[in-house]
């Protein structure tokens, strides 16, 4: 068996690595570790020179691809929304370098998915090849984050790794069969305060429009990268996302997507971007507000419009584990 390490995504056809990554038929359960989501990054600059995101796919044939790891050279930290920054100070300080480093992850995305692409009984074939490039390329470590926890339990502690486990807050349908039904089971303040919300935005004269496929138009994206662009900019420094990443998106995901928007009259004011996976579960959403929509605004489009629309059998919300991994070496 062959351990091959490549320089991106277009280095390998799509069908191969999507037999690995998605095998059941139909719609992927997990659109991000797909060929097109990974290739979107790649494609529209948001990883790859300049980024600090160096992608470098892990691939182990037997004759053909029987194994695979999205994996990125990383020479920061940003963008994985696991925090180890920490860490990074105390072996400088020790007078280690721990950049550059490995990472086995889906960048800018905090959603639980597999990471080892194979067969489970390759697994550890698939770490010793990781951990070897690792130690070849003189990385400082190997790290894979938000893996599923049947590979987390699977190989934690083998091979001198450790296992850190974060947590995370996930919106779970325990039995509503109404949005009503949901707001029963929260206290009376928490009530009050999401009506409250909900009837402001009502008053406001707002209209939602959810989009997916050929709905979406390249106004709504523009729309949608300015409230990124000014969410990101007024909260988190420096968006990771490019403007050409969300035109790959629609050239080869716009059936993966529910893109909701909120209308002031003709104008977008707010939006939401959902990702869709197996029998139309949500697996992943971002939402953002832009020209001095106040926040209850984009609270009332998720807990509102987004809370009915999990609630309608037809689109669910995916449970998502609270793990993630961390592998060092």
């Amino acid at each position: 068996m062959q351990a091959e390490l490549l320089n991106g995504m277009s280095d390998i056809p799509a069908a191969e690595w999507d037999a690995l990554a998605c095998p059941e038929a139909g719609r992927p359960v997990d659109p991000f570790t797909t060929h097109r989501f990974l290739s979107a990054l790649d494609h529209s600059n948001s990883t790859g020179k300049g980024t600090g995101w160096q992608t470098r796919p892990l691939i182990l044939r037997d004759g053909a691809p029987v194994a695979a790891m999205p994996l990125y050279v990383k020479s920061h930290s940003q963008g994985e929304y696991i925090f180890d920054h920490g860490w990074a100070q105390a072996l400088e300080r020790a007078g280690g370098r721990y950049y550059p480093k490995l990472q086995a992850a889906v960048p800018f995305t905090p959603a639980t998915g597999r990471r080892f692409l194979c067969d489970p009984a390759l697994r550890e074939t698939l770490l010793q090849a990781a951990i070897g490039l690792t130690e070849q390329n003189q990385l400082s470590s190997l790290h894979i984050t938000f893996c599923t926890p049947d590979e987390a339990k699977a190989l934690a502690g083998q091979q001198g790794l450790l296992h850190r486990v974060t947590q995370q807050f996930h919106w779970e349908n325990r039995g509503y069969g109404s949005f009503d039904d949901f707001l029963a089971d929260l206290s009376s303040r928490k009530r009050k305060m999401i009506r409250k919300e909900r009837e402001t935005a009502r008053a406001s004269g707002l209209t939602i429009r959810a989009l997916t496929g050929d709905q979406i138009e390249p106004a709504h994206w523009d729309a949608f990268w300015r409230f990124y662009q000014d969410t990101g900019s007024r909260k988190w420094g420096t968006p990771y996302l490019t403007r050409a990443f969300f035109d790959e998106i629609q050239a080869g995901m716009r059936d993966d997507v529910l893109l909701v928007l909120a209308f002031d009259g003709t104008r977008p004011v707010a939006g939401a971007l959902n990702f869709i996976g197996r029998a139309g579960a949500i697996v992943a959403c971002c939402s953002y507000a832009f020209l001095g929509a106040a926040s209850y605004l984009v609270a009332a489009l998720l807990l509102g419009y987004g809370g009915a629309k999990l609630l309608n059998p037809e689109i669910r919300l995916q449970p998502r584990s609270l793990w993630s991994i961390v592998f060092v070496l």
